[in-house]
């Protein structure tokens, strides 16, 4: 059965009635269409830019695709019906189209150098084997790599880049030249000069970029997702590390206390800039409301642009269509204004993924 919704479609700030006639949208009128929304406000579903479905709580890989689907229905169910899977160390393409879950977008397994990350979730490989590596992991995925761009040096005690410059920018050249996007990790000043400069599509976290890095962003088109709720967890990072990594441990501190300011001179520069949780790990999945609130009340962004970094702006950069005529019948409703107070996102009145209503 058809359905129909009424409210006022954001960002436009007008009343419209809508009809989603399976997984598609249309903005003529529908008989016998099932009213589920009459008031309130709509958006398009939300999307979580930097996620992990495939790594379960305390950073080990899931074991099952029945792991994957439970960790994406606790995002979708708080609205967010689009993912970027920023790596996975568990394959899963046969939930792509799944109508129970969010739309993906999927890396394959992170790209990392040889024990410098996170136990079992990267493939790790040296400098000759890099370039190789990205083409094998672009098939592995949909549409983008992930490259690990910095990690700790236990020989130097601090952050330093994975490979040499001449590698990692070969690394950005192979993803594009198999067609697909590259999103880098990084957190340090010497490894985002190096990726944002080569190329690459997408920094995320970022904390080490300085104001000249930011201008060639916005020149290429490079966006940022800037993960703040992990950048929270720094502290807890740097007290760990300090009895062996002094320097890395005030480094990260660092990076943390500067990070809302960086943040915010990148929006204020037009670097375009997307909500992203880095739920699985370390961090709990459905919190897409909280970042976008850090978003807001830390790093300055205006009400609107938040909204549009979670929803129909992040949405067309992941190409998954918003409310247009034939667009994807993914919608959330609130029952206030979320650009008078944002933190109405924390409880949609009704979520609607593919045509069918979740909530």
């Amino acid at each position: 059965m058809a359905l129909h919704v009424r409210g006022v479609l954001l960002p436009d700030d007008e009343v419209r009635n809508l009809w989603l006639v399976g997984d598609r949208v249309t903005f003529d009128p529908v008989p016998d269409a099932e009213t589920i929304a009459d008031g309130g406000y709509v958006l398009p579903g939300l999307t979580d830019a930097h996620c992990h479905i495939g790594i379960a709580r305390g950073g080990a890989p899931i074991d099952s695709l029945d792991q994957a689907r439970e960790l994406a229905r606790t995002d979708r169910d708080a609205g967010v019906l689009a993912i970027r899977d920023a790596g996975s160390p568990y394959p899963y393409p046969e939930l792509d189209d799944d109508p129970d879950l969010p739309r993906l977008a999927r890396a394959g397994r992170h790209i990392a150098p040889p024990k410098r990350y996170l136990r079992d979730i990267g493939v790790e490989v040296g400098a000759a084997e890099v370039a190789a590596t990205v083409a094998e992991q672009a098939r592995a995925g949909n549409g983008w790599v992930k490259l690990v761009g910095d990690w700790i040096d236990r020989g130097t005690g601090d952050l330093a880049p994975a490979w040499d410059a001449a590698t990692m920018t070969a690394a950005v050249q192979a993803a594009h030249a198999a067609g697909v996007r590259a999103a880098v990790h990084t957190f340090s000043e010497t490894a985002v000069e190096i990726m944002v400069r080569a190329g690459v599509d997408s920094v995320e976290h970022g904390t080490g970029l300085s104001l000249d890095l930011i201008d060639l962003m916005v020149r290429q088109g490079t966006a940022l997702v800037p993960t703040m709720i992990n950048i929270q967890t720094f502290g807890g990072i740097a007290e760990q590390a300090r009895a062996k990594f002094p320097g890395y441990a005030d480094h990260m501190l660092a990076l943390r206390d500067r990070f809302p300011d960086v943040v915010r001179a990148a929006y204020e520069a037009g670097v375009p800039i997307y909500v992203g949780t880095d739920a699985g790990g370390g961090i709990d999945h459905g919190l897409a409301a909280e970042e976008m609130l850090l978003l807001h009340e830390r790093a300055g962004l205006s009400t609107v642009d938040v909204l549009a970094a979670a929803s129909w702006r992040a949405r067309e950069w992941l190409g998954f269509p918003g409310l247009v005529e034939g667009g994807l019948a993914d919608l959330v409703v609130y029952p206030e204004d979320p650009r008078r107070d944002l933190r109405v996102v924390r409880a949609p009145a009704r979520v609607v993924l593919r045509g069918r209503v979740v909530r």
